[in-house]
């Protein structure tokens, strides 16, 4: 296979200046591929395929006619990032991070940026992701969001954009670990030569930031809390506990007493300092939020309110990644740390705000629209490709509730070359890095590529049909 009739049609490429001219930067690795002997590639891309199904790499999806557990589609041609650029994502992620922690302990407290009018309060007040069981937390060290997948997109201009910010419970650091594993065996001279920067130690790094926050200073017990093996990302929930060599537990294995959080044992109740929560806010503790819950510890909050137990991520981050505080940012970034944005946001329209909400209804044939708490590429309009009906069926759903929905313009998303029957062709992607926050933050260099599978579409999701590629941070 070679890349002869490749075509970039007009997009931005991660690996191609234009049609037959491979990036600099990608060279090496266009030279290699180009290089195999015919058919290797394939066999290649078919050994992938067969390594991660033989880890268990899979999702869920729910209500799928055809059987919910599904293997992870991998593309074996890897994503490159240079260094120049990443050090700006690097820095912009760094200041975002920061800004959003300090916005999220303003919210619970004493609400500053509400009082000097940075930001309407009802725009705050009328957030689903708004927990009032939070208000006068301090969480340990005086960090809420501990973990954050960031989605990023690279526009038509070759520069990046925050999509949307990841706050609760981020998912798919598992399958950036495990895509590596696979592309250092496929590919590992040029992988050496190219000096692509590791991620191996993104589970250390994860317990670090973890500990760190142990309440208790001493042997820390820390676990990872899973609502179980239906949920869609269990396999991540497995993989994190034991690269981490902490327990994976559900609710039922937890219990409190003493002011402190349990864990039966077959020896016996083992306290536990830090809990590694993957479950919602909402399922969390039927005490003090949802008494239907079945998956959660009763009595938790209580606990994590006096200080006893540590939780990652604080409940109630979500205020932070509402899409529509996201139209925000810009603003916390400025008022909070005096700076401005370093990684923009795509330009995005409110249309809880009366003049927004005209110019969407006017130009849905040019806007993406988004609710502003589904994710998953659920409860979304891409305007350009849908039908006249479907925009004014969507319309009808933004003038009933316009507090639920925000509207961006449709990107030129760039593209990366993917492997199609016996030759390739360019399919769009974005990028979410992943971001620790304990001691200091730490942004992992690569993160999960996602890439949308059905040519020209625009949705990434694995939910909708993408799959994923590694990807190759460039050293100095």
């Amino acid at each position: 296979m070679d890349f002869r009739d490749y075509q970039t049609d007009g997009f931005f490429d991660e690996l191609f200046e234009d049609t037959g001219k491979p990036r600099p930067s990608a060279a090496p690795l266009i030279d290699r591929i180009t290089g195999l002997p015919e058919g290797d590639l394939l066999r290649r891309q078919a050994a992938a395929e067969a390594a991660l199904l033989q880890m268990g790499i899979t999702f869920t999806v729910y209500g799928a006619a055809e059987g919910t557990e599904k293997i992870f589609p991998f593309d074996l041609v890897p994503r490159i990032v240079e260094a120049k650029d990443w050090d700006l994502i690097d820095r912009g992620l760094r200041q975002r991070i920061h800004a959003l922690n300090l916005f999220v302990d303003d919210i619970y407290n004493d609400q500053k940026i509400i009082k000097d009018g940075v930001i309407p309060a009802e725009m705050i007040l009328s957030a689903q992701s708004l927990r009032p069981q939070c208000h006068g937390l301090k969480p340990p060290k005086g960090i809420w969001i501990h973990v954050t997948g960031t989605d990023l997109v690279r526009d038509g201009d070759g520069k990046f954009y925050v999509l949307e910010d990841n706050l609760r419970c981020p998912s798919g650091v598992s399958y950036v670990l495990e895509n590596r594993e696979v592309l250092k065996r496929t590919f590992p001279g040029v992988f050496k030569a190219m000096r692509v920067r590791p991620v191996y130690d993104y589970a250390h790094r994860l317990l670090d930031t973890l500990t760190n926050l142990d309440p208790n200073p001493g042997t820390s017990s820390v676990v990872v809390l899973t609502p179980g093996v239906y949920n869609s990302a269990y396999f991540e929930h497995s993989f994190l506990a034991q690269q981490m060599g902490v327990e994976l537990v559900e609710g039922k294995d937890l219990v409190v007493f003493d002011d402190y959080v349990h864990m039966r044992t077959t020896k016996g109740f083992e306290r536990v300092d830090v809990i590694y929560r993957r479950i919602d806010d909402d399922f969390m503790d039927p005490k003090a939020f949802r008494k239907d819950s079945m998956l959660g510890v009763p009595g938790l909050m209580d606990v994590y309110r006096k200080g006893k137990v540590a939780l990652a991520n604080a409940p109630g981050t979500g205020i932070a990644d509402d899409k529509a505080v996201y139209a925000y940012v810009p603003r916390i970034i400025k008022y909070y740390l005096k700076e401005e944005i370093i990684l923009p946001n795509v330009p995005t329209h409110i249309c809880a705000e009366p003049d927004a909400l005209k110019f969407v209804l006017e130009n849905l044939d040019k806007l993406v629209v988004k609710a502003v708490n589904l994710s998953g590429g659920y409860g979304m309009l891409i305007g350009p490709h849908a039908t006249a009906a479907e925009r004014a069926a969507f319309a009808q759903k933004i003038k009933a509730d316009p507090r639920n929905y925000i509207a961006q313009p449709t990107l030129k998303l760039s593209r990366v070359p993917v492997i199609v029957d016996s030759h390739f062709e360019g399919r769009h992607v974005d990028l979410r890095p992943y971001i620790l926050y304990g001691k200091d933050i730490y942004v992992m260099p690569g993160g999960l590529t996602r890439v949308a599978l059905k040519k020209g579409s625009l949705v990434v999701n694995s939910s909708q049909g993408g799959g994923s590629k590694d990807t190759w941070v460039l050293g100095e």
